[in-house]
């Protein structure tokens, strides 16, 4: 995957599942590129990738299409400081 960033600052690390391993949290911001902000994804590691904005990720929580990161992870807490609060609830299957 790949998207061209700038303004990349660190916000916190938890331990990873894998012997001797540490997974790292940032925020950064995307650079745009001919008035969009481009996102290449390889197929392999991501096989899809997507920008929300914060009425869209409530929605696609709202009707089940986005599931949110785990409440313990990195990932929810950067999820989090980007939405600006607590996420709203996910549909239950």
């Amino acid at each position: 995957m790949r998207v061209d960033l700038s303004t990349v600052s660190y916000v916190a690390s938890q331990p990873w599942p894998f012997p001797a391993s540490l997974m790292l949290g940032f925020m950064a911001r995307a650079e745009e590129h001919d008035g969009r902000t481009v996102i290449s994804v390889d197929g392999e590691e991501l096989s899809e990738a997507a920008w929300f904005s914060r009425e869209e990720l409530s929605e696609g929580m709202a009707n089940g299409s986005v599931l949110p990161p785990s409440g313990i992870s990195i990932a929810r807490r950067l999820v989090e400081i980007w939405y600006g609060g607590p996420l709203p609830e996910a549909a239950r299957w």
